[in-house]
């Protein structure tokens, strides 16, 4: 598997995000052009990572990179356009989501996503990017069997996205009542927990590359929409939140990792939700490889140097790691090896 990574998968990434700057750099808007820019600089490992799906499938892996790298531009695009812009408009930031629910809608219209901003020009950028993903949507012998999940997992991020960029007065308020209506079918979870997985993408990819399969019934795609949603997803995101605290906290962020009551229950939490998650994947196709992204998540955000300058964190890391598997070990010092690389 990590062959097919270094071989395939990480130079077709950075083939696709040498495009993207390209067309980056040729936005008009300044505004618009340097959060396109900061977002493929800064959020880079976020297609790196969503790109490893397409490692379980080299005969569509040109189709899911190319998938996965314009929806994951697409959302760290947004994220940046309502975390460090200009604006706290909800329905600002409702249309400009827009793009991501018209991007997985293969017949979908193009919309002026930018309707409730100032800043508008930016010479058929996120267009382009919808178009992308649809064109290659097209290609999925299956994706009409697993679109219904997709959506449902996209509008969820966008409500969160919604939610937890709006004034700062009102994040928690509107993100509680949000919850209301989700609560009672996750028992297990814990409001913040929810909302951290509605805020990964990974569900997304798990179902393009289940989309390659000809032979996918709809009955399938919602399985596995459920085996990753929310448990894998959750994981996700909260440790990118965990290793993300002192910065959030310096931003005035909101941080879903900083409403547990203390390390003990954090570790908690997060351990029951790394428990379950393995469960879930023991019941999907090829349930080795997702046991990979899970262990892979781990290493990568507990080897994060984020980690060593935060001494709450580093005591949260140490615990999470106890008795690691031998797989866990081995993304570990791989994860600090490529680091090195990229340094």
């Amino acid at each position: 598997m990590m062959h097919r990574v270094y071989k395939y998968v990480l130079p077709s990434v950075d083939a696709e995000l040498d495009e993207l700057k390209l067309k980056a750099r040729n936005i008009p808007d300044p505004e618009l052009r340097q959060q396109a820019l900061n977002s493929i600089r800064d959020k880079k490992f976020h297609c790196q990572g969503g790109g490893v799906y397409a490692a379980a499938n080299l005969q569509y892996h040109a189709v899911l990179i190319r998938l996965i790298v314009a929806l994951q531009t697409i959302s760290d695009y947004l994220d940046n356009l309502c975390d460090r812009s200009t604006s706290l408009d909800g329905d600002d930031f409702r249309m400009l989501h827009q793009s991501m629910l018209d991007a997985v809608t293969p017949d979908a219209e193009v919309k002026d996503y930018y309707a409730y901003r100032q800043e508008k020009d930016d010479g058929g950028y996120l267009h382009g990017l919808v178009l992308q993903c649809q064109e290659q949507i097209n290609k999925l012998p299956s994706y009409a069997k697993v679109q219904p999940y997709v959506i449902e997992l996209v509008s969820l991020y966008c409500d969160l996205q919604v939610y937890k960029h709006i004034a700062k007065e009102l994040r928690e308020e509107k993100l509680l009542q949000w919850w209301e209506t989700h609560r009672d079918c996750y028992p297990q979870l814990e409001w913040n927990e929810f909302a951290a997985a509605t805020g990964s993408t990974l569900g997304m990819f798990m179902l393009f590359l289940n989309a390659t399969d000809p032979a996918l019934t709809t009955e399938e795609g919602q399985k596995f929409k459920d085996i990753y949603f929310p448990h894998v997803c959750a994981l996700h995101i909260l440790l990118d939140y965990l290793i993300d605290q002192e910065e959030d906290k310096a931003g005035g962020d909101l941080n879903f990792c900083s409403y547990y009551n203390d390390e003990t229950h954090l570790v908690d939490r997060i351990g029951m939700i790394v428990s379950r998650a393995r469960e879930d994947v023991q019941l999907l196709p090829e349930s080795g490889f997702h046991r990979l992204i899970i262990e892979g998540l781990l290493a990568l955000y507990l080897s994060d140097p984020k980690v060593q300058q935060q001494s709450g964190v580093r005591k949260v890391s140490k615990q999470l790691m106890k008795k690691s598997p031998m797989t866990r070990l081995f993304f570990l010092l791989n994860s600090v090896w490529i680091r090195k690389q990229q340094a």
